[in-house]
């Protein structure tokens, strides 16, 4: 029990509450707590989103764009770093391929330059054989018309034709056979 007077008993907690001339009434006491209690409601209700919101904004434009700038940074440098990679590998691929492409064209001039020196020899050989079967041909045939030459101007020279003796003889044949 509390006393406002200073006396005590023994036994009882004595607290003296001296509030002066604030003496407040239980009544608009309690209904201005309770118009307390509303107010922190419909602040809470409807004002402290609304500045919720706002903070959030202001940080979304602020330091949100800065944190999303750096993430798309981070993820445009590691996009970066993989088409570098991917470009290595081209390159290195694109290295092998010319290699591979460079030994079968080195192959291939070795067999070009071998058929072409096979298709050299067997023509040589082809023409070395016509000329020799061409000069033969020619051989005999000069050999004819010499011989005939021969007998013509022989009978020129004495004045009678000596065709029949010289074929019977094989005068001709045999110059070219001592020859």
């Amino acid at each position: 029990m509390l006393k406002t007077d200073g006396t005590s008993h023994p036994g009882e907690a004595c607290v003296n509450l001296e509030l002066g001339p604030l003496k407040p009434e239980p009544a608009p006491l309690l209904l201005g707590l309770a118009l307390l209690f509303l107010l922190m409601w419909a602040l809470g209700r409807r004002l402290l989103p609304r500045i919720e919101r706002v903070q959030s904004e202001r940080w979304e434009a602020t330091e949100g764009r800065a944190e999303r700038a750096e993430a798309l940074l981070a993820e445009a440098e590691a996009t970066r770093e993989a088409r570098l990679l991917e470009l290595a590998e081209a390159r290195h691929e694109a290295a092998r391929i010319r290699e591979e492409y460079a030994e079968r064209g080195a192959a291939a001039m070795v067999a070009a330059r071998a058929e072409g020196i096979r298709a050299r020899d067997e023509l040589l050989t082809t023409g070395r054989a016509r000329i020799a079967a061409d000069r033969a041909e020619a051989a005999r045939v000069l050999r004819q018309d010499v011989g005939e030459l021969a007998v013509a101007l022989a009978g020129r020279v004495i004045g009678e034709p000596v065709h029949a003796v010289a074929a019977r003889r094989r005068t001709v044949e045999r110059f070219f056979e001592a020859n």
